[in-house]
């Protein structure tokens, strides 16, 4: 499987093609110029392939970069060739599903709406190992294959405890918090996990009612990721869809503004954070009961 490059590696690229096109200058032009491949200039700049920082201080040079921010770029460079902690796991996450754990564990912030489970990023290790199990229903996986994304999936949590933490905010449909993973004492517990999320200021939880109207009507769940701007150098937002049938990332201004425009539509008619705790705190007491 091909190794998920780094938004490091794409904002790169981006870049190098950025400058590029501000000279009006073509793929073939500069590889001529340098001798290269002009496969090898367009892989650099699409993020299939690492750069040496010895090949970008020759593109920066051809483009007559200014000092400070060919400084950035190179930085960047450096930083681009180092490995992604999820490449370790590349035997049991699909190609789509490694892209989109490289650009969240550089993302600033999540949006994200949810129909059939608690967002992954707030499954509790017991919770989480049931969703996993269930996928084998659909997709012959090995008991060490499921204890291997439930690694996996636990390591991409950290996100939320690290030093400048994921600001992670979502939107959960209350069908979620009534549907039976495992069985009452596993739900209870997860719900707990959730109030212990909720309290922490980088993370925010809303509950989507279902006695309320809701338009756009959502069956999709999707995230939304920001990203700061890093190295000098700007990264578009990505959305990242996830169904049955479809799984991938899109990056076109009007689609990701659409997204932003529905998880905003979604989250008007939720219940506002304090009563969404509310909410989740008598599911655990229901739980706790059944």
């Amino acid at each position: 499987m091909a190794v998920a490059p780094t938004v490091r590696r794409r904002r790169l690229g981006i870049e190098l093609r950025r400058l590029r096109e501000q000279l009006a200058l073509t793929v073939e032009e500069i590889a001529a110029r340098l001798d290269w491949s002009p496969s090898k200039l367009s892989r650099i700049e699409n993020a299939r392939i690492g750069a040496r920082v010895s090949d970008v201080r020759l593109l920066l040079e051809l483009y007559s970069v200014d000092e400070t921010h060919l400084g950035e770029l190179l930085a960047l460079a450096q930083a681009s060739i180092q490995e992604g902690w999820w490449r370790s796991y590349s035997d049991v996450l699909s190609g789509k599903f490694a892209a989109y754990v490289a650009l969240e564990d550089e993302a600033c912030t999540a949006l994200t709406f949810t129909t059939y489970s608690i967002p992954g990023l707030l499954q509790n290790e017991e919770y989480a190992h049931h969703v996993l199990e269930s996928g084998r229903v659909i997709a012959v996986s090995t008991p060490r294959q499921v204890a291997r994304r439930l690694e996996s999936r636990m390591r991409r949590q950290e996100l939320l405890h690290r030093k400048s933490p994921l600001l992670f905010s979502a939107v959960i449909d209350e069908s979620v918090l009534l549907r039976v993973v495992g069985d009452g004492g596993v739900m209870r517990r997860q719900m707990f996990s959730l109030l212990e999320l909720a309290v922490m200021p980088n993370v925010q939880i809303y509950i989507l009612p279902l006695n309320v109207h809701r338009a756009p009507v959502f069956s999709d769940t999707f995230t939304l990721l920001e990203f700061a701007s890093s190295y000098d150098v700007i990264f578009p937002d990505v959305v990242y869809i996830d169904t049955l049938s479809t799984t991938g990332e899109l990056q076109d201004d009007s689609i990701t503004h659409m997204y932003r425009m529905s998880w905003e539509a979604l989250k008007s008619v939720s219940l506002p954070a304090d009563e969404s705790i509310l909410r989740i705190s008598r599911m655990a007491e229901e739980w706790a009961r059944r």
